[in-house]
């Protein structure tokens, strides 16, 4: 029974271990804490391994989701000068001046996080509407939106000043 466990978890390891690392690591401050909620993930993995077997990917990312919901709780009880650096790194934003993360910082939220999931993460409407527990047709709205919201902070930036429009 343990080594058929253990299998199941090695699978669902190798499978999601860099898809969940990148997920983190996009949305941490630095590769240690994304490195170390990755590691809470499979830790949970592996209690589940025991009750029921089922780790597909979408069961990973959807352990991710919570972990990383319960390290923003976790983050915003912690220390003042935590919450500072939070708030400097988040004001500052991308320190690689990229025009396409200047723009994805302005976006709402959940725009943001939409196409994250979709383009970076590579999920399907379907699979992001299970994570965002809604339905693939809002998911298709909220993407289409979000594009076009992109599409005109992007051409914003490029525009020359004084330009017409």
């Amino acid at each position: 029974m343990d080594l058929e466990r253990e299998k199941r978890f090695m699978a669902a390891h190798a499978a999601g271990h860099d898809r969940i690392y990148r997920y983190f690591r996009r949305r941490t401050e630095n590769a240690a804490t994304a490195e170390d909620l990755c590691a809470e993930v499979f830790r949970i993995a592996w209690e589940k391994t025991g009750q029921d077997g089922s780790l597909s990917v979408m069961v990973l990312f959807g352990i991710a989701k919570n972990v990383l919901g319960n390290h923003g709780r976790s983050a915003v009880r912690s220390a003042s000068l935590l919450g500072a650096l939070q708030l400097e790194r988040n004001h500052d934003g991308r320190t690689d001046g990229s025009p396409v993360h200047e723009a994805l910082s302005q976006l709402r939220p959940d725009d943001r996080e939409v196409l994250l999931l979709t383009y970076w993460d590579g999920f399907s409407s379907t699979e992001v509407s299970d994570l965002l527990n809604t339905s693939a047709t809002a998911v298709r709205m909220r993407l289409h939106r979000a594009r076009k919201a992109l599409s005109n902070l992007l051409q914003t930036q490029t525009q020359p000043e004084g330009a017409a429009r």
